[in-house]
């Protein structure tokens, strides 16, 4: 089971912390009332997402013995305009660098995380699409 404590913590900020022991500061923006002392809620779903399948394609990646420099998972969403504002569409670009990056090998890893590993994916593809496109060292991969 996994867990977090979510705390107020004055005006519109909430302190969580993990079950692994970690905390994490979120607050709203100046003109929601917060202070801005933090990233918001739905901020930190977009990185969870990036951070789930980026640790995937490392590790992917690592057990096929290729060699990089640099992975970047940039994350876009778009929200519904009505309440409740939940996100309808994800957008990832998966980045990777360094000499002789095999493509074949970055797109397996991709699709392994986003079909088969990435529970964050898992969730948000029950109600939102998910789309992604890959570029190794700034070239897009087909």
């Amino acid at each position: 089971m996994k867990e977090a404590l979510v705390r107020w913590t004055g005006g519109m900020a909430f302190e969580a912390r993990t079950g692994s022991g970690h905390t994490i500061l979120m607050d709203a923006r100046r003109e929601a009332g917060g202070e801005d002392k933090g990233p918001r809620p739905t901020e930190l779903l977009l990185a969870a997402l990036g951070g789930c399948t980026g640790i995937d394609i490392v590790s992917i990646l690592q057990k096929m013995r290729v060699d990089f420099d640099r992975v970047e998972i940039a994350v876009e969403a778009d929200e519904r305009e009505e309440y409740p504002r939940y996100f309808e569409k994800f957008r990832l670009v998966y980045r990777v660098f360094g000499k002789d990056v095999p493509a074949d090998k970055v797109k397996h890893a991709v699709e392994l995380s986003e079909q088969r590993y990435c529970s964050v994916a898992g969730l948000f593809r029950h109600g939102a699409e998910i789309t992604y496109r890959i570029e190794i060292n700034g070239q897009p991969v087909e």
